[in-house]
């Protein structure tokens, strides 16, 4: 197929093994067909029923920018393509939304040149939004970047975490929303939180929520990886539990996503830009006495240029991905898909 590369085999010809290149770069079992400016961030739509017709969307930042919709074999499908976003940052996906009655699956991008987040009900990519929710109201510095979904498990509230471009260092540099839906058919987002330390060093872009545990992870971009409760009525919800990763990156901290299978429980992975590595932390701390101590654990080389945004589907289970799925962010207007057996083997 035109624009798609799979598995080692066929990517270079006599490869054999996972690590296929000289320097031990591991391999995409998929690279997408190109989108037309700036790849920057991807998410994935979980087709539980049945997997293969699973959707991973990106967003392709610039002024005339969209949300890209790829299937599982990495071909663009046109169709759920959402054209003419100004400039559309980072999408995260949340599941059971309930709107009109009924539990819908959403998608959430940031659209940072008119400082609002973007709704598209899943998996026709259609606009619940009314026209888009502004976020940072009132603020100076209202450029919204990155994005991730929290649902509460205790009664199912799905909330929406903010990061912005810029933003003050007292704090509050994120701000945390309730998704609600009216009477009307239309959703609204109420802020619930403002939280979140900032070195003053570069920018807050990468955000990602573990549901399960209740906490959300954020890089403060060249400097290290910040961790707080995603539950905004949480016992000491502003109050920092950890910050890691501060050293062994090249340049910038970027995506995070998590895995909640394999040793340690899973792991937080976070892309180490300018090196082209994924380092790898326990999703579950040192140990049940120190759950926020999260020591590096491994560091692992993947092809995607200059890698920005990742997301993980742990459950994604596929012939090519038979442990998960990992998506990146490549530089050449591209995402890979990664099997998450091969990211995590190189652990055990």
């Amino acid at each position: 197929m035109k624009n798609i590369i799979r598995r080692c085999s066929l990517l270079l010809l006599s490869c054999s093994c996972v690590a296929c290149s000289g320097d031990d770069k591991i391999a995409p079992a998929v690279i997408t067909q190109p989108v037309a400016h700036d790849s920057d961030d991807p998410a994935v739509w979980f087709n539980r029923a049945h997997p293969a017709q699973s959707i991973v969307l990106g967003t392709d930042k610039d002024e005339d920018g969209a949300i890209y919709a790829f299937d599982m074999n990495g071909k663009i499908i046109e169709e759920k393509t959402i054209q003419g976003v100004a400039r559309p940052n980072n999408v995260d996906v949340g599941y059971g939304l309930l709107f009109n009655g009924q539990p819908v699956d959403i998608a959430v991008v940031t659209e940072r040149l008119t400082s609002k987040i973007r709704i598209f009900r899943l998996p026709d990519m259609v606009a619940i939004d009314n026209g888009g929710i502004k976020v940072f109201d009132g603020e100076q510095l209202a450029a919204p970047m990155g994005v991730s979904m929290y649902k509460r498990p205790s009664d199912g509230t799905l909330f929406v975490i903010v990061s912005r471009k810029q933003g003050p260092s007292d704090g509050r540099y994120l701000w945390q929303y309730r998704l609600d839906t009216t009477s009307q058919g239309t959703i609204v987002a109420s802020k619930v939180r403002e939280f979140g330390l900032w070195s003053g060093k570069k920018e807050i872009e990468a955000v990602a929520v573990d549901n399960e545990l209740g906490y959300v992870y954020y890089s403060d971009e060249g400097v290290g990886v910040r961790k707080y409760h995603a539950d905004p009525d949480a016992p000491d919800a502003d109050k920092e539990l950890a910050f890691f990763a501060r050293e062994g990156f090249g340049k910038d901290h970027e995506g995070i996503a998590i895995s909640d299978k394999g040793e340690h429980g899973g792991w937080i992975i976070v892309s180490d830009q300018e090196n082209g590595e994924l380092h790898l932390y326990p999703r579950k701390g040192k140990s049940p006495e120190f759950p926020h101590l999260h020591d590096l654990m491994k560091v692992v080389k993947i092809s995607a240029l200059d890698t920005d945004g990742i997301e993980v589907v742990s459950d994604l289970v596929l012939p090519d991905f038979p442990e998960g799925l990992l998506v990146a962010m490549s530089d050449d207007k591209t995402f890979h898909y990664y099997s998450l057996k091969d990211i995590v083997a190189e652990t055990e």
